[in-house]
C-alpha cells in the first residue's frame, strides 16, 4: 500500500498535481524510512565486525580502526561516481523521460564498473604499506593490510551496490534497497560467525554444541562483510534491471557504451562530490594520525566511537537520500514551488531525529561501547566520545540533509567547498591543538565544534535561498 502510496504522490509531482501539506510530509515519510533502514543496515554491518572482532581483543579491534578511514574514502568516492548517474536519472523521471532514464543507467553500469575496477587495483597496490603510512604499530600492520587488500579486492561489487541503490531510490523505489541491506547485515552476520572464530563449543539452552568455524580473525570479518556486499550487489542489480517499475532494461535494446554528455554531466555532479569526499575522508585519516600516537586503546576507542556515533547519524543519511530524490525530481518537473518546501521538511525533520538519537546515545553510551569491547580502557574512552559528540547531532543533521538537497539540483560544488573548509580549517586545526594536552577528548571536542559550524553554514545558504536560483539560471 506504501509503495503504491508513494508512486502516486511522485506522479503527481510530474504531472504538476497538487500536493497538501500533509502529503508532503507523507511522502517525506515514505520515502525516508526505507533509506534509514538501508543506511543503518550498512553501519551495522561495520558495527558487526567491529563487535564480534573487538572480541578477540585490543590489538585485531586496533587493525580494523587503522584502516576504517580509509575504507570511508574508498566508499565515498564509488558513492560520488554513483551519484554523478543517478542525479541525472532523478530528474530524467521527474520529466517523465523513462527512455532517456533507462539509457543513462545502462552507461553508468559500464562506466561505474569499469572506474570501480582501476580503484580495485589501486586499493591493493597500496593495501601492503598503508598501515605504516597511517602510523600504526608493528603488531597491528600485518592483520589492518590484509583487511584493506580484501576490501579493496570487492570494490566492483560494492561499486554495483551502491550504483543499483541509487537508481533506485532516485525513481522513487525506496524500499528494495532498505530491504536488501538488511538482508546484506544478516548474511554479514552469519558469514562472520563462521568466518571470523575457531571451531568452538557452545552452551544454548543447557545444551553444549559444537559451533564449526575457520578461526581467521580479521580477516575472516573482511570476508565475511564483501560476501554478503556482492550477495546483495547481485540482487539489487537484478531488481533493478528486470523488475523496476521505470527503468527495468528487459525487452528494450540500447547502447551500454557512454557518450560524451552523460559522462560530462557525471563529472560535473560527481567530481565535485568524489574530491569532497577525498578530501573529507583524507581529514578523518589525518585525524586518525593524530590519534594513532596515543596508542592502540586510544585507536581502538576513536574507532568504536565513529562506529556507533554512526548508527545516530545515519537517520540524516536516509532523510538526505528522500531529499535528493524529492528535489530531483521536483526540479525536472519544473516544480519550483515544491523545491523549498521539501527542502525545510526534510532538514528539520533530520534535525530532530538527529537530535532525539543524540540523546538516546548520551545516556547509553556505556552499553553501546560495551557491545563492542570487553576492554575498560577501551570503553571508558569509547563512552567519553560518544557523550561529547552527543551534543552536535542535530546540527550534523542540518549539514548532512542539507547536503542532500544541494546534490537534488545537481550543484555539488559550493556545498562540497564548503565541507572541505569546514573539516580541514575548523576540525584538523583545532584537533591539532588540543590533542597533545587533552588526548583523544581534545580530538572530540574538535570534531563537535566543527559539526555545529558546518551545520550553521550549510543552513545559512539554505534559508538564503540563492542555491534555488542558480539552478534555474
Amino acid at each position: 500500500m506504501k509503495k503504491k502510496t508513494t508512486e502516486n504522490l511522485l506522479q503527481l509531482i510530474r504531472e504538476g498535481g497538487h500536493l497538501t501539506l500533509r502529503q508532503q510530509l507523507q511522502l517525506t515519510a515514505y520515502l525516508s524510512v526505507p533509506s534509514i533502514i538501508a543506511q543503518l543496515s550498512s553501519i551495522a554491518m561495520q558495527y558487526i565486525d567491529a563487535a564480534m572482532v573487538g572480541r578477540l581483543g585490543a590489538d585485531p579491534s586496533a587493525a580494523i580502526g587503522l584502516v576504517s578511514t580509509t575504507t570511508w574514502l574508498f566508499w565515498g568516492v564509488c558513492s560520488a561516481v554513483a551519484t554523478g548517474f543517478s542525479v541525472q536519472v532523478a530528474h530524467l523521471v521527474g520529466a517523465g523521460n523513462f527512455v532517456r532514464a533507462r539509457n543513462i543507467l545502462r552507461q553508468s553500469i559500464t562506466a561505474t564498473f569499469a572506474f570501480s575496477v582501476l580503484l580495485a587495483a589501486v586499493g591493493m597496490g597500496i593495501s601492503g604499506a598503508l598501515p605504516g603510512w597511517l602510523g600504526g604499530a608493528d603488531s597491528i600492520q600485518h592483520d589492518a593490510s590484509v583487511y584493506f587488500f580484501i576490501f579493496s579486492l570487492f570494490l566492483p561489487a560494492m561499486q554495483l551496490n551502491f550504483l543499483a541503490g541509487g537508481m533506485l531510490r532516485c525513481s522513487g523505489n525506496m524500499f528494495i534497497p532498505g530491504m536488501l541491506n538488511v538482508w546484506m547485515c544478516v548474511l554479514d552476520v552469519v558469514f562472520n560467525f563462521f568466518l571470523i572464530f575457531p571451531t568452538r563449543q557452545m552452551d544454548i539452552a543447557g545444551i553444549s554444541i559444537t559451533m564449526p568455524g575457520v578461526g581467521w580473525g580479521v580477516m575472516g570479518a573482511a570476508l565475511g562483510t564483501v560476501l554478503a556486499e556482492m550477495v546483495t550487489a547481485g540482487l539489487m542489480m537484478w531488481y533493478l534491471c528486470t523488475r523496476s517499475s521505470v527503468l527495468r532494461l528487459t525487452g528494450e535494446r540500447g547502447s551500454f557504451l557512454p557518450d560524451t554528455t552523460t559522462l560530462r554531466k557525471a563529472v560535473s555532479i560527481g567530481l565535485p562530490m568524489g574530491v569532497e569526499h577525498i578530501v573529507i575522508c583524507g581529514a578523518q585519516i589525518m585525524t586518525t594520525v593524530i590519534v594513532a600516537p596515543l596508542g592502540v586503546f586510544a585507536i581502538a576507542a576513536n574507532s568504536f566511537a565513529i562506529t556507533a556515533e554512526s548508527l545516530c547519524y545515519m537517520p540524516g543519511y536516509g532523510i538526505a537520500d528522500a531529499a535528493t530524490t524529492l528535489i530531483g525530481q521536483s526540479l525536472g518537473a519544473g516544480r519550483k514551488n515544491l523545491v523549498r518546501r521539501f527542502a525545510n521538511i526534510t532538514v528539520w525533520s533530520g534535525m530532530i531525529i538527529m537530535g532525539l538519537m543524540g540523546a538516546v546515545m548520551y545516556l547509553f553510551a556505556p552499553q553501546i561501547i560495551g557491545l563492542m569491547t570487553p576492554v575498560e580502557e577501551i570503553r571508558e574512552l569509547g563512552v567519553m566520545a560518544l557523550r561529547i559528540e552527543a551534543f552536535a547531532e542535530p546540527m550534523f543533521a542540518a549539514a548532512i540533509v542539507t547536503y542532500g538537497v544541494f546534490v537534488g539540483t545537481g550543484k555539488t560544488l559550493v556545498p562540497s567547498l564548503m565541507n572541505f573548509f569546514s573539516i580541514w580549517c575548523v576540525r584538523l586545526t583545532l584537533a591539532f591543538m588540543l590533542a597533545p594536552t587533552m588526548g583523544l577528548k581534545g580530538v572530540w571536542i574538535a570534531m563537535c565544534i566543527e559539526l555545529c559550524f558546518r551545520g550553521m553554514i550549510f543552513l545559512i545558504r539554505l534559508w538564503r535561498g540563492k542555491w534555488i536560483k542558480m539552478n534555474e539560471e
